[in-house]
């Protein structure tokens, strides 16, 4: 699955719905009941980027190609996951295929719509669900260091990691994330994460899933939802999966009024998106022409280029150096030309790290 991000929850907190108007298509079965969610669906989402409209509106080009990120929307955990319960395991594996866990929390009441645990309590739901990945976590943690035990007889190296891994385990038995381990910028962790993949050491972004009141404002279940996510240095974004339901269909500025009539700049999905880009470590470039105004996808502290490679491996294998404008200076001389003009074009070599929001041409040779 590579870079993407992996919907959770309990069964019947939002996530189904929030993913089908995510995606802005019912790809997803959103049924009141456990279970409706099987194979995981998988999803390409444009990221919103307001700067490509403000280049098109220079440029004029035919289409606009936006970044994407990749969503999965992974059955609801239950209770027991970790030993297999409700298609537990199945499910495990598919979230250790996924780079940032957005987890989707149940933040109203409703009583026309179950929940599986008979009442609304975030922290117990977040509580059950991080339990599940911790108790996975210790399972594959200790079959590692059996193995370690081993190798450590001959093998000082081993014997280093070993100890990481015997205080890990110890640490995550006392119910913490792998991910808040003190000692996670170490040699010995970055081996063991390399060989193991830790649930609880991923990117985590809750995503508080409330009425309409919510989103204006904080109610009870938010408020200790925020708290739990600032302990552990975690994403809180607030969303109604109702009303993002209700955007499906309509257009960006139907969209937007909808939004603002309700008090709400921005809405839940877009800034999960977003955080989500973030969250990933990614950043776009563009490029800018009369066939297509572009985002380029590329890792945080790119390179040129490496940048030029998502293009086409032979641009750079050939590089010779990048014309680069930033976003600014295009945008406020109206353009490539007068940005030349005004000294704005610069040319960049193979040190070069690409900026997000850098316009950028390459010159390459074959």
């Amino acid at each position: 699955m590579g870079l993407a991000i992996g919907l959770v929850g309990l069964p019947n907190v939002g996530k189904s719905t929030t993913f089908n108007a995510l995606t802005k298509a019912q790809n997803a079965e959103a049924a009141n009941y456990p279970f409706c969610t099987i194979e995981p669906n998988k999803a390409v989402v444009p990221v919103p980027d307001k700067r490509l409209s403000a280049l098109a509106k220079i440029v004029n080009p035919e289409r606009i190609q936006y970044s994407t990120l990749d969503f999965v929307d992974i059955a609801g955990l239950v209770k027991g996951a970790s030993q297999g319960e409700g298609l537990g395991n199945k499910f495990l594996s598919n979230i250790r295929e996924t780079e940032v866990i957005l987890q989707i929390v149940r933040c109203f009441d409703d009583e026309n719509i179950v929940h599986n645990e008979g009442s609304i309590d975030p922290l117990r739901d977040v509580e059950i669900i991080e339990g599940e990945l911790i108790l996975a976590d210790i399972e594959v943690l200790s079959n590692r260091i059996d193995r370690l035990k081993k190798q450590a007889k001959a093998d000082k190296s081993a014997k280093a990691v070993l100890e990481i891994a015997e205080e890990l385990l110890e640490f995550l038995g006392d119910g913490n994330l792998a991910r808040n381990f003190d000692k996670t910028e170490s040699d010995e962790y970055a081996q063991l994460v390399n060989e193991v993949r830790f649930l609880t050491d991923k990117e985590i972004m809750y995503g508080a899933n409330t009425d309409e009141d919510g989103l204006l404002e904080d109610n009870e279940y938010v408020l200790a939802l925020k708290k739990h996510a600032e302990a552990n240095n975690c994403e809180l974004i607030k969303l109604c999966a109702k009303v993002e339901e209700e955007l499906i269909g309509l257009d960006d500025e139907e969209a937007q009024e909808f939004l603002t009539d309700m008090g709400v700049e921005e809405s839940g999905l877009e800034q999960i998106i977003h955080k989500g880009f973030e969250k990933l470590g990614l950043m776009s470039y563009f490029t800018a022409g009369v066939k297509e105004v572009r985002a380029w996808t590329i890792k945080q502290n790119s390179t040129a280029p490496r940048a030029a490679a998502v293009i086409h491996n032979d641009f750079e294998k050939g590089f010779i150096r990048a014309e680069v404008i930033a976003y600014e200076d295009f945008v406020e001389f109206g353009g490539e030309a007068k940005a030349k003009e005004a000294g704005k074009m610069r040319l960049e070599g193979k040190e070069y790290i690409v900026q997000d929001g850098d316009i950028m041409h390459f010159r390459f040779n074959v």
